[in-house]
């Protein structure tokens, strides 16, 4: 008598397509840095590229450049979470993306850039906690579009 035995085993091929995350978090990124500098562009020229000591003197050209490089990491880290959480919808993966960029203005804008551009003595060193209204809706934006631009993309990277 014969016994067969299967088991499952996963492919440890990660989900989420981590390319798409990239353009949609650049993208993202500079639609939300065309807003900062049409509403606040020291938070472009000092803030951002203070993080890693590269202002004063104000850049906006460098801290776009930060700024675009953040958001393609975290358009990765995005694209892993949808993939692991199964998100596939359209409407479902722009509505991720705007509770990603409303996460991100929370964890990083409100509560980190503080603490960390108080630590590095940035001049543009905001409160801690920074919940300003504006950085919210320029977050929002970031996710909507990294969202839109996940959905229009995923498929053909």
């Amino acid at each position: 008598m014969a016994t067969t035995t299967q088991s499952a085993h996963e492919t440890g091929e990660p989900s989420g397509n981590w390319r798409a995350g990239v353009v949609g978090g650049s993208v993202g990124a500079l639609v939300m840095g065309a807003l900062v500098l049409a509403m606040n562009p020291p938070t472009l020229a000092v803030a951002i590229p203070s993080l890693y000591t590269l202002a004063p003197p104000p850049n906006p050209g460098l801290g776009m450049v930060v700024h675009v490089s953040h958001g393609a990491v975290l358009g990765v880290v995005f694209a892993a979470l949808v993939g692991a959480l199964d998100v596939e919808r359209p409407t479902r993966l722009v509505g991720a993306g705007i509770a990603w960029g409303v996460a991100t203005w929370i964890g990083l804008a409100a509560l980190l850039m503080p603490l960390w551009l108080s630590a590095v003595g940035s001049p543009a060193s905001p409160p801690f906690p920074n919940f300003a209204p504006p950085s919210l809706l320029w977050h929002g934006a970031y996710g909507a579009v990294l969202g839109a631009v996940y959905v229009a993309t995923e498929d053909a990277l």
